[in-house]
Formats: C-alpha cells, structure tokens, sequence
C-alpha cells in the first residue's frame, strides 16, 4: 500500500511542514510501503513551483531511503514533464507517477506518444495513472498495454477508470513486469482478487496500519479477514468523496488532531453535515481519535 500524501496548510493558507513531516513519520512507523508525493490529493496545482521543490526536498530528506517515493509529475503539454524531469534534481525519487493528460482530450495516439516521449527521456521507472474521471479522456486497455510492451522503464498504471473490465483486460494481458495499482480505495480489495498488486490509497492518510494490513491480507489470499477490514471502512470510502478530494481525508485527519482543516482555493473543506457523519463512523468503528 502507498499513501497519496495530503499537504497540510495552516490556518493563513500557507503550508504547514511541521504536519507534513509529521505525518510522513506517522505514515511509514504503521506499515506503508510507499509515499506517492505531489499527487492530486497533495492539491498540486495550487502549489508554486518552490513549494513543490521544498515539499519533495523535505519528504526525500525525512524518508531517508527508508520507503520508496513515487513523485507526481503530470502536466498536459508534454515538454513541460520532460523538461521537469531532465532538470530537477532527482535524487531519492524511485519513481515517477505520470497522469494522462487532462484538458486538451488527446486522442490514443496523443496519450501514447506523451508518454513514449517522457519514457525515452529518462530512466526513472514511470507510473502511469490513468484517471479519465478528472483529465476528461480515458485511456483504454489497448494502449497501456502497447505501452507496457514498448517501454521497460514504464513499469506499472495507477488505474482509478472505475471499469473494472477494462482493468481486468490490463490484468489479463499484461506483460509480466507490468503491474496494476488500484487508483480508488474502495475497489482495492476486488482488484486485488483479479490481479491488481496494491493501492495508491487516500484513506491510508489517516488510518495507514489497518488499510495496509488489509492490503496485506488480500495479496496474501486471506480474502475472508481482508473483507473484514474493507467492510468497515465501506460507508468511510463514500464520505471520503462526497464533498470532494482530499477535503474528506483532512477533515478525518483533522478530527485526528494532526492537521487544520483548511483547503487551498477552490477546494473548500467538507461540508458540516459530512464532518459530524465522519464523526458517528468513527465512532461506531471504535477508532480512538
């Protein structure tokens, strides 16, 4: 299980490190296998440039090899991530997580050729992430799969389409050093009986050690104890989204007591009514706050 790193603000909207580094400390002392950092819950594009270079500076630091970081780097003018990815200093990222294209809908052949050209312009391994709910194009089975052929160093996909047939198409015909990150948490442990090799979860954000040991017990073929796990965090998966990502998982960190409960603009934190349920859940779930 990876953890897509929420950013922590203050109560002025400017980023709070001390939360972020301890969180990250939070994250990796309860079991996570890997921090995904400047993701779409990091709220990305609401970040400077020099926030982002701190925020990966800081991580790397406070990590100290101890998991393996998958940066976000995703942008729909290609030069763009090439550009960041030839002259940004890289050290510590073992991989990069790279979103098709959002706004310009390029077709097939466009996502293709995105990322055949971000792939020939470094050895990173590269995470595709195929999100069609937010970038407005899907990217079908037929072309991950051409790309998982056609590049070694693109090595896994992110798959959060929701189909669950076009993912078991990738799943079935992949090659054999390719792998399939559920992108959604509440269909981690349904593609995991299919194939898929783990998650990039939200809600590992606040409860990292049950969601790993849920992950854990799947991918080990305990399927009856790990659909325990994913049942009690059912009616958790719908909140978590309801008013809108990460707006659910900070306002369960915030109730944590390890972040404030503040958004950058235009993400606003959930509503009341979604806090006081968030609220009732946990409590029913017997999860001290």
């Amino acid at each position: 299980m990876g953890v897509a790193l929420i950013t922590p603000f203050k109560e002025d909207g400017s980023i709070d490190y001390d939360a972020l580094l301890r969180l990250v400390e939070f994250q990796i002392q309860n079991g996570i296998d890997f921090l995904c950092v400047l993701g779409t819950t990091a709220e990305t594009p609401t970040l400077s440039s020099e926030e982002k270079k701190k925020i990966k500076s800081l991580v790397i630091e406070r990590v100290n090899g101890r998991v393996p970081i998958l940066l976000g780097v995703s942008s729909n003018c290609t030069q763009s991530v090439i550009d960041t990815v030839k002259n940004e200093d890289m050290t510590g990222v073992d991989a990069l997580l790279i979103s098709v294209p959002y706004y310009n809908k390029p077709s097939q052949e466009g996502i293709y050729q995105h990322y055949k050209a971000i792939a020939q312009s470094t050895k990173l391994p590269i995470v595709l992430y195929n999100v069609p709910g937010r970038t407005g194009v899907n990217m079908t089975a037929e072309t991950t799969l051409r790309l998982a052929r056609d590049f070694e160093n693109i090595v896994a996909i992110k798959e959060a389409s929701g189909n669950i047939t076009q993912m078991d198409d990738i799943i079935k015909n992949k090659p054999e050093n390719f792998d399939v990150i559920s992108g959604d948490d509440c269909i981690t442990f349904p593609l995991i009986t299919l194939g898929a090799v783990g998650v990039i979860s939200v809600i590992g954000n606040a409860f990292p050690k049950e969601f790993s040991r849920m992950t854990r017990l799947a991918l080990a073929g305990d399927y009856n104890n790990a659909l325990t796990i994913h049942h009690r965090f059912t009616e958790l998966f719908n909140l978590l989204f309801v008013d809108g990502n990460p707006a659910g998982v900070k306002a369960m960190l915030n109730m944590m007591g390890m972040i404030e409960n503040r958004l950058r603009l235009p993400l606003v934190p959930t509503r009341i009514t979604t806090y006081e349920e968030m609220r009732r859940v946990l409590d029913s779930l017997k999860i001290k706050l």
